[in-house]
């Protein structure tokens, strides 16, 4: 990955790190499936009149929307309202790397080497360190819920990478792909939400919001909306377009060393120190599993390839 990419890669890590606090401000206000369909309704209703539709297959659009947009947040949303601390979601959500690595071998053919087994079975067992750890403070269904957040993710990244692939004919844009993506949760989560969290409560919530007491929900809901999804998932579908499922995913594994460190400083939110263990477990075994490094002819390879598109 260029020097560049990568920096572009620390902002995503940023935005998303600092996006948990957004959302722990925002579901102390919003029902989580009203506050899901709202975040990306905020961009779809601009995004049908005004961004021209990317020319890529409709099911890898539809994958990508309901993994990223529909199947994360939901599964996300619910374990935090459900009582996940916001600073161990932010790091349970990063088992989307692992889960990548995965299905890019299983759906798109990626070669899993020895290191990343390896790292994909320590990444599991950081994963069981929290689980239990959580299942002696807590009930541990909100780390459940959370991981399959996390698997959504997985599809979302598959998705998103297959439709910005594009052909050598046509290059599909990354940012109109992100938009075009969040068209496709808003109307599933509404309707999901009028159904278990009951017609009127979040149009109750979106009223309540433009009260003065209200204002902290408006601007949670601004971050998460256009920083976290429109610039943050943008340049993600950006690195995911150029670079491998494998190359791109472990960036996401610094982002709860910026969620964990915001709700410790601003929500006061303290780790148990086997969570923090099972965290640097998870950490390390999760950048093994995504960071093996290629045979030394497939990486020229791939190097001569970019070179060539920059």
């Amino acid at each position: 990955m260029s020097y560049r990419d990568r920096l572009l890669g620390l902002a995503v890590v940023v935005l998303w790190g600092l996006n948990f606090l957004a959302l722990h401000v925002g579901l102390d206000h919003f029902p989580p499936f009203f506050f899901a369909g709202l975040r990306f309704a905020v961009l779809a209703i601009p995004v049908v009149f005004l961004v021209p539709r990317p020319q890529v297959p409709l099911r890898w659009l539809l994958l990508y929307g309901a993994g990223f947009g529909i199947a994360q947040f939901a599964f996300l949303f619910t374990a935090m309202r459900a009582g996940m601390p916001t600073g161990l979601a932010s790091l349970v959500l990063q088992s989307s790397a692992p889960f990548t690595v995965v299905l890019g071998a299983l759906l798109l053919r990626e070669r899993l080497r020895p290191r990343q087994i390896l790292g994909l079975g320590v990444a599991v067992l950081g994963m069981v360190v929290i689980g239990w750890d959580r299942s002696q403070h807590a009930t541990v269904v909100p780390v459940l819920l959370t991981l399959a957040a996390g698997l959504g993710w997985a599809f979302g990244n598959i998705g998103s990478r297959l439709a910005a692939a594009g052909s050598a004919e046509r290059q599909v844009d990354p940012l109109h792909l992100t938009l075009w993506m969040a068209v496709v949760p808003p109307v599933p989560m509404f309707a999901l939400s009028a159904a278990v969290e009951g017609s009127e409560t979040g149009v109750r919530a979106l009223l309540a919001s433009f009260t003065p007491a209200g204002w902290p929900a408006l601007a949670a809901l601004g971050y998460t909306a256009v920083l976290a999804t429109l610039v943050g998932s943008g340049l993600w579908t950006y690195l995911m377009s150029r670079y491998p499922a494998g190359a791109v995913a472990p960036l996401s594994l610094l982002v709860p060393v910026v969620g964990i460190g915001a709700a410790w400083a601003v929500l006061h939110e303290r780790p148990t120190p086997l969570s923090l263990a099972g965290a640097a477990i998870v950490i390390a075994g999760a950048f093994a599993a995504t960071s093996a490094r290629r045979p030394r002819a497939e990486r020229k390879a791939v190097e001569a390839e970019l070179a060539l598109s920059t």
